[in-house]
């Protein structure tokens, strides 16, 4: 069953995935092959090993745990990986495993986001799985944000032509 409610979350958590793509697509656009696996020192992970990451996260608990999908994931690998994917595998690794994902999403009435599943040997409901994945992206999203504009000294205009300073109405 989808209440209103339920729409609502979902739809929101599928714009704020939606949104964070976009704007690791636009950092790709402006970063270099060369600059892909790079990290600033050894307790950064490089803009690779993010996408990586971000992909076994979405895949584990929302297209594994939610969607019934076997876990395949190799956590490890996303952090020791040093190479061998070019920014466009990269790119297109993220927006399969993003499309999917929301895909999932859109189907979850209210039932299945209630439900309980394990996730990484945690018991998670629906809600607990979208919330911590929305909020995992972004995170991610804004590192990789910065270190676009470590690399490339650029402002990324995310926010171009929009008043951040307006007051809210009441």
């Amino acid at each position: 069953m989808n209440t209103l409610l339920s729409l609502e979350f979902t739809s929101q958590a599928i714009k704020r995935i939606n949104q964070s793509t976009e704007k690791i697509i636009t950092c790709m656009q402006q970063l270099e092959e060369k600059d892909l696996w790079v990290s600033p020192n050894e307790n950064l992970n490089s803009v690779g090993n993010l996408i990586l990451h971000l992909c076994g996260n979405i895949r584990q608990h929302i297209i594994s745990a939610l969607g019934g999908e076997q876990d395949i994931r190799a956590r490890d690998l996303e952090f020791s990986t040093v190479g061998g994917l070019s920014k466009s595998e990269l790119l297109a690794k993220l927006q399969h495993t993003a499309t999917e994902a929301t895909m999932v999403i859109e189907r979850m009435g209210e039932e299945e986001l209630l439900r309980k599943r394990i996730a990484q040997g945690i018991s998670h409901s629906g809600v607990d799985s979208i919330v911590h994945v929305t909020e995992h992206y972004s995170y991610h999203t804004g590192q990789i944000i910065f270190l676009t504009k470590f690399f490339k000294n650029i402002d990324l205009a995310f926010y171009a032509g929009i008043d951040l300073n307006k007051h809210n109405e009441l």
